[in-house]
């Protein structure tokens, strides 16, 4: 008997608990289901791991919850045509000024709570490309591979030594990728784009046949050994500079191209109060010091000063291209490079 009311005793404390809980799961279903959280859906072409700080710093300022798309520039501007009656994103987020400008018309136009503070080359002249960081192309080289061979610019990547051993990616698909073709037709055309296919052709060869679908590519291409150097943005080879990897950033010699990259609010976004909130806030000067402190850019910000470890822009040869031409020519650009490449490898 006794053995009997030690056994209810403790069934009817498990059933308490059981009931506990259950109570307590049910109430919180109702509160979450009683209070909608504001929602963003975001695509992007930055990397995860440059993303994810910055956004759940501003899950966890403004409570609204972020969606992520990743994908490269080309391949999200393509997704953003297609969804234009009903559109599914509410922020394109990366992709440089070059690349985005002939497709402003997919954009809202916006101008930040923080513009006064931006660069006066940074402003929002175009009223829907907000500019996010500034970002140099570079070459990234891998210095356990690199031996005796010499990279201070676009000429050396044409040594018969690196052939096969260049990272570089589609420039139909890669923002990045699409500056360095800028980068290459002015360096080394000297000011004259179309003096620089010629260079366009050799570097093509060199590449023998290899080329890439995603910047993500390139840089880890590099750093695991794949490739002995790399084509593209600062960012990328500095956040590995700075944890001691194996990793040297090389500014062309010929003369770089640092252009900022854009934040924007997708046309008819489904949450438009919410995007402009997260333009207001990647521009401001906290997130912005994130940027330069932990994620190794360059601030658009003139209130916010440029990472110690990366070089200063009047050490670097800067060279500008023509904005217009650059807009005008996009495509052709982009489907002269494809024919080159295509071209030397049916050779």
């Amino acid at each position: 008997m006794k053995r009997k009311i030690i056994i209810t005793v403790i069934l009817s404390f498990f059933i308490i608990l059981l009931v506990g809980y259950t109570i307590s799961k049910n109430n919180h279903n109702v509160l979450t289901s009683g209070h909608q959280r504001d929602e963003l859906v975001i695509y992007s072409s930055h990397p995860l791991d440059f993303l994810r700080p910055l956004i759940e710093e501003f899950e966890s300022k403004t409570g609204i919850l972020v969606t992520v798309v990743s994908g490269g520039t080309g391949q999200l501007i393509e997704r953003i045509e297609e969804e234009q009656d009903n559109p599914y994103a509410d922020i394109l987020w990366g992709g440089s000024l070059s690349s985005l400008k002939s497709q402003s018309y997919l954009f809202e136009e916006y101008s930040s709570i923080n513009e006064d503070a931006i660069q006066e080359e940074f402003k929002n002249n175009e009223g829907m490309l907000t500019k996010f960081s500034d970002v140099p192309s570079i070459l990234m080289v891998n210095t356990d591979l690199i031996g005796n061979i010499q990279i201070n610019g676009y000429k050396d990547l044409l040594n018969p030594k690196l052939k096969g051993k260049i990272a570089y990616c589609n420039p139909a698909v890669s923002s990045s990728a699409y500056e360095h073709l800028i980068n290459i037709l002015y360096a080394m055309g000297n000011g004259n784009p179309d003096e620089g296919w010629d260079y366009v052709k050799l570097l093509c060869d060199n590449l023998d046949g290899k080329l890439l679908k995603s910047s993500t590519e390139v840089y880890r291409g590099v750093e695991n050994g794949e490739f002995v150097v790399g084509l593209i943005f600062e960012e990328a080879a500095a956040a590995l500079v700075a944890n001691g990897e194996n990793i040297k950033i090389v500014y062309m010699e010929e003369g770089v191209l640092s252009t900022p990259d854009c934040v924007s609010i997708v046309k008819n976004s489904p949450h438009m109060e919410s995007a402009r909130t997260f333009i207001d806030f990647v521009t401001g000067y906290e997130a912005q010091t994130m940027v330069t402190t932990e994620l190794n850019r360059r601030s658009v910000r003139a209130d916010v000063k440029t990472p110690k470890y990366l070089k200063a822009k009047d050490e670097i040869k800067i060279i500008h291209a023509d904005d217009e031409l650059v807009y005008e020519k996009k495509k052709e650009w982009i489907q002269k490079f494809k024919e080159i490449f295509l071209d030397i490898n049916e050779e």
